[in-house]
C-alpha cells in the first residue's frame, strides 16, 4: 500500500534530468523526466563511435571514433540545455579509463562541451550497473553481468545489494583483435579470466544471472524471434540456463553474414554478436545460474538511483510507476487501495497481492479513449508499459484483468497469445478481477463513499453484495448484468443484501 509520505516521495523532482554514457562502443544521451522512483525517458539518442577500436593493439582511442564522439558529445550539450535540464550525469567508462589518451580526450570534452564528464572506475562502473538492475528489479538475486565494448563488470546481487564484483577487459571491441587467432582463443582467454571469480558461481547458483548491454539485449530480440515470444519486452526476459547456453553457442559460430537478414538489429551491432554470444555462454558456463535474465535497466538507470534518497530507493517500483500514469489522467477520486480493498474477499491467492494493486492503480487507463477500442488500448498499454519490478507473467496478468474490466468477455484474437505466460489459476484471477472491477466501477461510478458503504464477497454458493437499504437503487439493470457475469465466473449465483 502506499501512503501520503510515499505519495510525496513519489513526486520528488519532476525537472528533467539527463545521463550521458560515454561507452567504449557507443555514447548516448537520454533525458529523463525527473529523479522520481521510476523516471520515464523523455529524450534517448545513440551514436556507435567506436571509440574504444584498436584499443588492444595501439593502446589508445580510436581517431576516428575521437571526432564523431566529439561531434555529437557537443550536439548531446547543446539539447541538454535546450531543453532545460536541471541537472546532468556524464559518465564515461572502460575505453576513457584504460586509453594512454583517455585522460586528455576527456579534458577537451570537458572544455569544448560543457559536460562534467566523471570517468568510473572499474568498481564504480560495476556497482552502478548493478544498481540499475536493483532499480529495475528490486527482487533480484543472483549475479549481474553488463557486456560494454571495452569491458565486463560482474557485481554478486542478494536482497538488493551489491556484493562482490570484477570488471574484466572482455568487452567485443577488445576481443573482436584477438579473431585473427581464432575463435578458440577468443574462448579460452575469457575462460581464463572467469575461472579467477570464485564468487562467480557462489552469487548465481542460488539465483539468476541478469544480463545488461546493448549486445545482450540484441540477443535477447533474436531469441525471442527464434522462440516465436509473445511478448516483445526485452526487461524481464528470461531463458531457463541450459537452453541459453545452447542457443548462444550456435550464435557465437555464426557469420556477418548469416546474422544479416535478422530484422531490428544494426548492422555495425551484428559486427560484436558473436562475440557477446561467446562471452555470455562462457560466463553462463561459469557461474551456472538457474535462468538468463535480461535486464533494460543498467549504468544509466543505476546513475539515476544512486542520486536518490534512501526512502525514496525503498518504493515500490511498479506501483510508483502505475501512480504516475494514474496521476497523468486520472478520472475518479476513488482510491487504487480502496478498489483493491473492495474486490480483495474474493480471492484466497495472496501472492498476487500486489498484482492486484497495480491493476486497480491502472483500472481506468484508458477512460479517455474511443470506447469501442478501450480495453484493446488497456491491455496493449499494460504490456508495454515502461515500468519496473514487474515480470513479463505479471505484465499479462495486469492487461488481461484490464481488457475484462473494459470488455468483460475475453476476446482470444486480441489476448490469447499471452495467454501462455500465464498458469490456469492466474489465467482465471485476472479475468475474475477484471469483472471484479467492472462491478466496482459501474456500481460506484467512481465515488468512494459508495465503495466505502458497499461489501462483495464470495460465499459458498452466492456472490454477495452488500449494500445499506437506503442505496439500494444502486443494484441497477447494469450493475445486476455485471455481477451476473461475475457470479458466472466464480460459478456461484448472485445475492443482494441489504442492511
Amino acid at each position: 500500500m502506499t501512503d501520503r509520505r510515499t505519495r510525496q516521495l513519489q513526486k520528488f523532482d519532476r525537472r528533467p534530468v539527463a545521463v550521458v554514457d560515454i561507452g567504449s562502443n557507443s555514447i548516448r544521451l537520454v533525458v529523463f523526466d525527473g529523479t522520481s522512483r521510476v523516471p520515464l525517458p523523455l529524450f534517448n539518442e545513440k551514436v556507435l563511435c567506436g571509440l574504444g577500436r584498436g584499443i588492444e593493439r595501439t593502446g589508445a582511442l580510436d581517431a576516428e571514433g575521437m571526432d564523431l564522439a566529439f561531434a555529437n558529445l557537443k550536439r548531446f550539450a547543446d539539447l541538454v540545455r535546450a531543453m532545460g535540464v536541471r541537472k546532468t550525469f556524464a559518465i564515461a567508462t572502460a575505453a576513457a579509463r584504460d586509453a594512454s589518451n583517455g585522460a586528455s580526450f576527456v579534458a577537451q570534452l570537458r572544455a569544448a562541451t560543457g559536460l562534467p564528464v566523471r570517468v568510473l572506475s572499474g568498481a564504480e562502473e560495476a556497482r552502478l550497473s548493478a544498481l540499475g538492475v536493483i532499480a529495475g528489479m528490486p527482487e533480484a538475486s543472483g549475479a549481474m553481468g553488463d557486456l560494454g565494448g571495452g569491458s565486463l563488470e560482474l557485481v554478486g546481487l542478494g536482497k538488493g545489494r551489491t556484493q562482490d564484483y570484477a570488471t574484466l577487459p572482455l568487452g567485443p571491441l577488445r576481443l573482436r583483435e584477438l579473431a585473427e587467432r581464432g575463435r578458440l582463443r577468443q574462448r579460452d582467454m575469457i575462460d581464463e579470466y572467469l575461472v579467477e571469480l570464485r564468487f562467480l558461481p557462489r552469487a548465481a547458483s542460488s539465483g539468476d544471472f541478469y544480463a545488461v548491454g546493448g549486445a545482450w539485449r540484441a540477443l535477447a530480440k533474436l531469441h525471442m524471434a527464434h522462440a516465436g515470444y509473445a511478448l516483445d519486452v526485452i526487461h524481464h526476459y528470461a531463458i531457463a540456463r541450459e537452453p541459453a547456453i545452447e542457443f548462444l553457442a550456435l550464435l557465437s559460430s555464426q557469420s556477418r553474414a548469416s546474422l544479416e537478414g535478422f530484422m531490428g538489429i544494426s548492422r555495425k551491432r551484428i559486427e560484436t554478436l558473436p562475440i557477446a554470444a561467446l562471452v555470455l555462454e562462457r560466463t553462463l558456463r561459469r557461474a551456472k545460474p538457474k535462468r538468463l535474465v535480461f535486464s533494460a535497466y543498467g549504468l544509466r538507470e543505476g546513475a539515476l538511483y544512486d542520486s536518490l534518497p534512501a526512502a525514496l530507493k525503498k518504493v515500490d517500483p511498479l506501483l510508483s510507476g502505475a501512480g504516475a500514469m494514474l496521476d497523468a489522467n486520472r478520472r475518479y477520486k476513488v482510491a487504487p487501495e480502496q478498489l483493491a480493498e473492495w474486490v480483495e474477499p474474493l480471492f484466497k491467492d495472496k501472492s498476487r497481492k500486489r498484482l492486484r494493486l497495480a491493476t486497480c492503480y491502472l483500472a481506468d487507463i484508458a477512460w479517455s479513449e474511443h470506447p469501442d477500442h478501450r480495453g484493446e488500448i488497456a491491455f496493449r498499454r499494460a504490456l508495454y508499459m515502461p515500468l519496473g519490478g514487474i515480470d513479463h507473467p505479471g505484465r499479462a496478468y495486469v492487461a488481461l484483468a484490464l481488457f475484462a474490466r473494459y470488455e468483460g468477455e475475453p476476446d482470444p484474437a486480441v489476448t490469447k497469445g499471452t495467454w501462455a505466460l500465464l498458469d490456469e489459476a492466474a489465467l482465471s484471477e485476472a479475468f475474475l478481477l477484471g469483472l471484479a472491477l467492472r462491478v466496482a466501477y459501474r456500481l460506484s461510478a467512481g465515488a468512494s463513499s459508495v465503495l466505502a458503504a458497499t461489501t462483495l464477497r464470495a460465499g459458498p454458493r452466492d456472490l454477495v453484495l452488500e449494500l445499506p437499504k437506503k442505496m439500494a437503487s444502486m443494484a441497477g439493470d447494469v450493475v445486476g448484468r455485471r455481477l451476473d457475469a461475475l457470479a458466472r465466473a466464480l460459478d456461484r449465483r448472485v445475492s443482494i443484501k441489504l442492511r
